[in-house]
């Protein structure tokens, strides 16, 4: 405990693990794992700390510090998150701890960081949903790509990419009926001018309008020439 105080987590983590066995099932073994795992938590060992943590909350459920185990519990998940360039798992894993967390102490001192971070989490989800779809537009597999979008924007409506959203979808949509077969162009066209009048209903002073109405025409201009071709 001594070097606990001192902020010699290393040493104290050493000695706490080294007498555990001393302790178990005595009353001193709820403070002994809490203070063994805060000293994980604070040398940033976020993925042991964690799974002691996780222990400790379902073996010490009535414990004084089990507000302030599961707070770290949260914590270590949000250190543990990735920008959203890579895979999202450990993200949607912190959300959940840390809206448990909120929910079983809505009373907290730290409830509004808790709300910032729960904010920034979701962003991250939603820019890695961008991305995604965005990756199948690249690649110009647009069937994907429209689909991942309309999930994308269903999932995140608020987001701030939603005009970008919008304009990618109309394009992937005007370009999967320009590569299409005959058979199947009039549906994807009249699916391109849908979506294009979603764009300008929302949109009408984006810079993107003149673009898009561009491609509108050229749906246009197919859906009237083969409208006379079958009359």
């Amino acid at each position: 405990l001594s070097l606990y105080e001192d902020e010699k987590w290393d040493q104290a983590s050493t000695l706490f693990e080294a007498c555990r066995h001393i302790y178990m099932g005595t009353p001193r073994e709820d403070s002994l794992s809490f203070y063994n795992a805060r000293c994980k938590f604070k040398r940033h060992d976020w993925e042991e700390a964690s799974t002691q943590l996780d222990t400790y909350r379902r073996k010490f459920s009535r414990s004084p510090f089990i507000e302030e185990a599961e707070g770290m519990y949260a914590l270590c998940h949000y250190y543990m998150s990735p920008p959203p360039e890579y895979d999202q798992t450990m993200t949607t894993q912190a959300i959940i701890a840390i809206t448990e967390f909120m929910s079983r102490y809505p009373e907290s001192e730290n409830i509004d960081e808790f709300n910032d971070m729960l904010d920034e989490l979701t962003t991250r989800l939603m820019q890695k949903s961008y991305m995604n779809a965005y990756t199948y537009y690249k690649i110009g597999r647009y069937k994907s790509a429209i689909v991942a979008f309309k999930n994308s924007l269903k999932q995140y409506p608020e987001s701030p990419r939603k005009e970008e959203i919008m304009y990618y979808t109309t394009v992937a949509a005007y370009r999967l009926a320009a590569n299409s077969i005959e058979a199947k162009q009039m549906d994807r066209y009249l699916a391109t001018l849908d979506y294009y009048y979603s764009f300008i209903a929302e949109y009408p002073e984006s810079k993107r309008v003149r673009e898009l109405t561009r491609l509108s025409k050229a749906a246009k201009d197919y859906l009237e020439k083969n409208n006379k071709e079958n009359l």
